[in-house]
């Protein structure tokens, strides 16, 4: 079965991974039907880190609906995998996007973190081993913070959401930054936030496809 350019208006980006397309596809099975491929979430053609993200991402979203969004890159991904050099700068520019971006937006929302989310956002570009070890100083003490905060503030959806973005920056897979910006949380007081990270996520996907 392959897919072309028509058959994508019509099909539906589903949650999970799938035995076979007549019980759902998620992006990446998407891709690999359009790509001529074999059935599969993890398709030949596609940047491994590229896909990682893709499935992290897709998973955390919260509808079809929403996942909807992600059928723009069923064309783009297929032809990305160059090799191991470009699949871990991608990796870096993902790392570096959870961390100055993604973590320092969540802290940004509680007034005792916001010097911790200004330290995180004024760091260099983590392109290396070297930058994050550089950066590590600073992501353990907005970790620490932030659970110290949200001890305080038991319940408060905006303190465990700063909270886990530290956590996660400090030691997440680069592809973690997929998922947590899609569903990070649920309380309708943070979904501008939510919207706030859906749109620079898509900005960092596109970057990364088009890295050389």
């Amino acid at each position: 079965m392959k897919l072309t350019i028509e058959d994508l208006d019509n099909i539906a980006i589903n949650h999970g991974a799938h035995d076979s397309p007549e019980h759902g596809h998620c992006l990446l099975e998407v891709v690999s039907l359009f790509a001529g491929e074999d059935f599969s979430d993890s398709p030949a053609c596609v940047d491994p880190i590229l896909a990682q993200f893709g499935r992290s991402w897709n998973d955390g979203m919260r509808s079809d609906d929403e996942r909807a969004q992600l059928k723009v890159y069923i064309t783009r991904l297929p032809g990305t995998n160059k090799g191991d050099e470009l699949s871990q700068k991608r990796g870096w520019m993902a790392m570096d996007w959870l961390i100055r971006t993604y973590t320092s937006t969540w802290l940004a929302l509680n007034p005792g973190l916001t010097h911790h989310a200004e330290a995180l956002k004024a760091l260099p570009p983590i392109v290396c081993v070297a930058d994050l070890q550089a950066a590590q100083p600073k992501l353990d003490a907005a970790w620490a913070a932030a659970w110290a905060a949200a001890g305080d503030a038991a319940g408060d959806a905006a303190w465990a959401a700063a909270r886990d973005a530290a956590r996660d920056a400090a030691w997440a897979a680069a592809w973690a930054a997929a998922g947590a910006a899609a569903g990070a949380a649920a309380c309708t007081k943070l979904e501008p936030t939510v919207q706030q990270l859906q749109a620079s996520a898509h900005d960092l996907f596109l970057r990364m496809i088009d890295a050389e």
